[in-house]
This record gives structure tokens, C-alpha cells and sequence, in this order.
């Protein structure tokens, strides 16, 4: 049978890599394929319904599935395929629209139509292959996007330490509590009761001895914590407080002091493009947990990506907005530059305009009120907020007729800008939290993300409904904010209003609630 390029499947070697070889023809590999959903039409004009600022009663999870999950013939065509290729179907989720297939490098060569390799650079070694992915005919259009073929690390945490990094003693460091931060921006009055908040995690562990201690020491009441594995990945703690570990508790430690009556569900996928998908999937199509808002603190330049990928996360994310679920997305830790030589680039998927992006702050403060509050760009430190102009989205309504200011003047926003909104991430002025037996002051707009995220679960507590897809809400109520006007992140300048540094600005959260008073009735059955 004729086969077919999968569009969108090409992908370079990581800078600086080699090629060392042919990857073991009887290594055992596991790939998602993403299928195409059913209604797809009605899909993409419900999610552009809302970016239109449109607010159309969310849908169940159930109703979404009958409406959007796919086919059961897409899926009948895709097991026999995988049959006749040798590869065994692993999982099959209707919902999200995936199905992972499992079996040996050389069938996955023959399948697909390509030579698996393995590659080396100085961070370690990577599979991938040469070329685009290629597909059956009678595939063509059904399988949108196949991921977990290349399993080079696709996201970074974005955290930063206090410098220089040690281990020391706890009375040897300071730094704000979140629950002192939640103070300084108002938030308002509510444990989040009721609540689930998911928090992706692509390494690293969950101590519960550390969030024990954790909480006992700052008198707040410990949050239920539940660790689901969305792709087999291994979720124990690495003990080392300066890896991954320091990104897995300080989501616990900052959403779960900020919102301790919350159910905290911390989704282990592994650091690739797969497991990035089937972890967001996870939380988005979880019936049992039923998060209503997720944090992620991962994620890449948009130049990282492939357009396959980048594509399934986004209708991952357009998913959770039609679900009346909130995605907080931090939005880097490199500047305007995204951590990327020759130009500036805006992290994914913060820059989705699904996600409400988290960007950064250096806040300060005096007998418990802001004294002021900056951009947080630490210069020769190498850490600062990220933000600037997405080149893969185009301009959300809630969007236009906004400017970005630049080292060569005022010009139009022309294509989706990032931040949204902001918080205090400076490591300088970051959050105290606990790490492999250890305090530390952990920075970044990794901590950022869980803010928000306990902010709206708060806010969510004392509603009918949640709150869902804000951005559009948000951008009419500029008022809500601390403006936040001084500094610049490389590339971009804070100007008064919105700009590609801290969004609309830090929260005001009793105001930020106010948005959403008015009571919606429940989601469609």
C-alpha cells in the first residue's frame, strides 16, 4: 500500500548532536497517535466561539466525548494496522482521541516508514530519525499526529533558586510564604473547598514526609494529594533538591498552602512530547479527580516543537476551555529570548491562546503591603520573565488594538501576545518551600502558574460553576490588575496597560473574583 508524508512530523537533531547509530531493532518503544475527532467542524467553532469572547455553557465530560471523541471505525482501521505492522494496542481513549501502540523499533521503522536512530549531544542521548513520519493511505486524514517516536526531553521546568544555590539550614534563608503572597495580592477569603487542581509534571517526585513537614511548619492545614501516572513514567523523588523534585514541590507546596481544602492530582508524564500530551490529556479527561483548573510549569520555545505536536497539545488545551477548565501555563523563565540564539521567542504552550499565561514579577514588600512591584528580569543572572509575540497564533480578539513597546519603538500587536497576567517569580524575592529534606527560595514563573491556579480555585469554591476559560473576562476588567510599569525582559518593555513583559499585571484578587460574580447555571449534563 501507497504511502502518505504525515505533515508536520519533520524534525531536526538537537543542536549540537550526532548521529551514533541505528537505534536497536528489537528495542521495545511505545507511540501515541492522535486521531481525528468526530464534529470537527462544530470542535474548531466552539473554540472559536470563545476566543471571540463568547461564553458558551461548558460541556460534561460525557457530552464532550459523544460529540468530539473519535470514531470507532478511525479507531477499528488504526488496530488493524497496528496488526498487521506487529504493534499492539496499548491504550485507546475516546475522549482526548488517542491510541498508543506498543512493539519493537523495527516494526515502528516499517510501520512509519522510517530508520529509527540514536543520537548523542552533551545533555545525553536521544531516539529519533531521519525525515518525516509516513503513513497508509487509508491513514491519511484519520491519524493527525504521531508522538513518542523521538523521545528527546521536550520541556523544562520553569524554576529558578535563590543564587547561589545551597543546601542550608532553614533559618539560614528567607523568602515569602505563598500564603504571604496570597495576602500581599488580596486574594479572597476561601480555602478552595471543593476543588481538584491538577499539576503536571514531567520529572522529579512527590515527597509526602517534605509536604507533611512543610505544611506542619507554616500552620496550614495539609491538602489531599493523589499521584497518577499517565504514561507508566516513574514519579519517585530524584533527591536531588536542585533538579526536578524542586519543581514538584513547590507546585504542592505553593497551590496547597494558597488552597489547602483543594484535592491536589500531581499527573507524572515522561519529559517528551508524548508525555507531555497524555499527562495534560490525563487531567482534562480525568471523570473520577474532575480538576477544574490546571497548572503546568513546563514547556519550550515555540521553535522546539513540531507542527504535530504543537498542533494536539493546542486541541488539547482548546478541550479543557470547552470543558469550563483553566490552564495556567507559566511562561518561561529566559526573557524575550526564550532560552534560543538569533531572534526572540514566546514559550508553548503559554502562547496558546487556550492557556492563560503566567508571567513574572519582582515584588516587594513592607508591613504587609506591596511596596513595588517590577518586571523580573535578573540580567546577569540569566533568569528573567518570558514574554513577547507568538509566531504560530494568530491575534485573539480580547487582543487587539493592543501595542508592544520595543528598543525600536511602539508598535500594533499583530499575533498573539504573551503574558496574560503575572506574579512575583524572582528568585530574589521568590517563595519558601521545601525540597528532599531541605528550605529553599525557589523563583520563577513556575511558581507563578500554581498562584493563579489557587487563585481561581478559590474563586471557583464559592460558585455553582467554575469559572473556565478567563482570558476573554480578564482582558475587559484591566482594572483588576497592579499595573506593573517599570522594567523590561530583554526584548520587550512594561508599559502602562498590557505589555509582552507581565500581561495585564499582578492580581488583585478580591477584584479578580468580583469578575466573576455573576453565577452561571451547571455545566450541560
Amino acid at each position: 500500500m501507497a504511502h502518505v508524508r504525515l505533515s508536520g512530523s519533520e524534525r531536526a537533531m538537537l543542536p549540537g548532536a550526532r548521529c551514533v547509530g541505528d537505534a536497536d531493532p528489537g528495542e521495545v518503544l511505545r507511540a501515541t497517535l492522535v486521531l481525528r475527532r468526530q464534529g470537527l467542524g462544530e470542535f474548531h467553532d466552539l473554540a472559536d466561539r470563545l476566543v471571540a469572547g463568547e461564553a458558551p455553557a461548558p460541556l460534561s465530560r460525557q457530552a464532550f466525548s459523544e460529540k468530539f471523541g473519535a470514531a470507532p471505525a478511525d479507531m477499528a482501521r488504526v488496530a488493524r494496522f497496528a496488526r498487521r505492522h506487529g504493534l499492539v494496542v496499548m491504550q485507546q481513549d475516546v475522549a482526548p482521541s488517542t491510541m498508543v501502540l506498543e512493539g519493537a523499533a523495527a516494526c515502528f521503522n516499517d510501520a512509519f516508514q522510517v530508520t529509527l536512530r540514536r543520537y548523542q549531544n552533551e545533555a545525553g542521548s536521544y531516539r529519533g530519525c531521519d525525515g518525516p513520519l509516513h503513513l497508509p493511505e487509508d491513514l491519511h486524514g484519520i491519524v493527525t499526529a504521531v508522538v513518542g517516536l523521538d523521545d528527546r526531553p521536550q520541556a523544562r521546568a520553569y524554576l529558578r533558586f535563590h543564587p547561589p544555590f545551597r543546601v542550608a539550614p532553614d533559618d539560614l534563608q528567607t523568602g515569602f510564604l505563598p500564603t504571604q503572597i496570597a495576602s500581599l495580592y488580596d486574594f479572597p477569603d476561601s480555602s478552595g473547598e471543593g476543588q481538584c487542581i491538577a499539576l503536571l509534571e514531567l520529572g522529579g517526585g512527590y515527597s509526602a514526609d517534605d509536604a507533611r513537614a512543610y505544611f506542619s511548619e507554616i500552620g496550614v492545614a495539609a491538602p489531599t494529594v493523589t499521584v497518577v501516572s499517565t504514561d507508566g513514567a516513574p514519579h519517585d523523588p530524584t533527591g536531588a533538591p536542585g533538579g526536578p523534585d524542586g519543581e514538584v514541590m513547590l507546585d504542592v507546596e505553593i497551590a496547597g498552602a494558597v488552597a489547602p481544602r483543594s484535592h491536589l492530582v500531581l499527573y507524572f508524564g515522561s519529559n517528551s512530547d508524548a508525555g507531555f500530551l497524555q499527562a495534560l490529556n490525563g487531567a482534562i479527561h480525568d471523570d473520577g479527580n474532575r480538576p477544574s483548573v490546571i497548572s503546568i510549569s513546563w514547556g519550550g520555545p515555540e521553535p522546539s516543537w513540531t507542527p504535530q505536536s504543537l498542533r494536539a497539545l493546542n486541541d488539547a488545551l482548546k478541550a479543557a476551555a470547552m470543558l469550563g477548565i483553566t490552564v495556567c501555563v507559566a511562561a518561561g523563565d529566559s526573557g524575550a529570548g526564550g532560552g534560543l540564539p538569533g531572534g526572540d521567542h514566546v514559550d508553548f504552550p503559554a502562547s496558546s491562546p487556550y492557556a492563560l499565561a503566567c508571567g513574572g514579577t519582582r515584588l516587594q514588600a513592607s508591613s504587609g503591603a506591596i511596596e513595588r512591584e517590577t518586571v523580573w528580569n535578573d540580567g546577569a543572572q540569566g533568569g528573567a520573565g518570558g514574554g513577547g509575540v507568538s509566531t504560530v497564533f494568530g491575534l485573539p480578539a480580547w487582543q487587539r488594538q493592543l501595542t508592544v513597546s520595543t528598543p525600536d519603538g511602539v508598535t500594533p500587536l499583530a499575533r498573539r501576545g504573551v503574558p496574560d497576567v503575572a506574579g512575583n517569580a524572582d528568585p530574589a524575592t521568590g517563595y519558601r518551600v521545601r525540597v528532599d529534606g531541605s528550605t529553599q527560595i525557589i523563583g520563577g514563573t513556575s511558581a507563578v502558574a500554581p498562584l493563579w491556579a489557587a487563585l481561581i480555585a478559590r474563586i471557583n469554591a464559592s460558585r455553582k460553576q467554575s469559572v473556565g476559560y478567563v482570558n476573554a473576562r480578564l482582558y475587559g476588567q484591566p482594572s483588576v490588575f497592579h499595573d506593573i510599569t517599570q522594567g523590561g525582559n530583554g526584548g520587550f518593555s512594561a508599559t502602562p496597560g498590557w505589555d509582552a513583559c507581565t500581561g495585564l499585571g499582578s492580581p488583585d484578587g478580591g477584584k479578580v473574583a468580583g469578575v466573576f460574580e455573576v453565577v452561571a447555571t451547571r455545566p450541560v449534563p
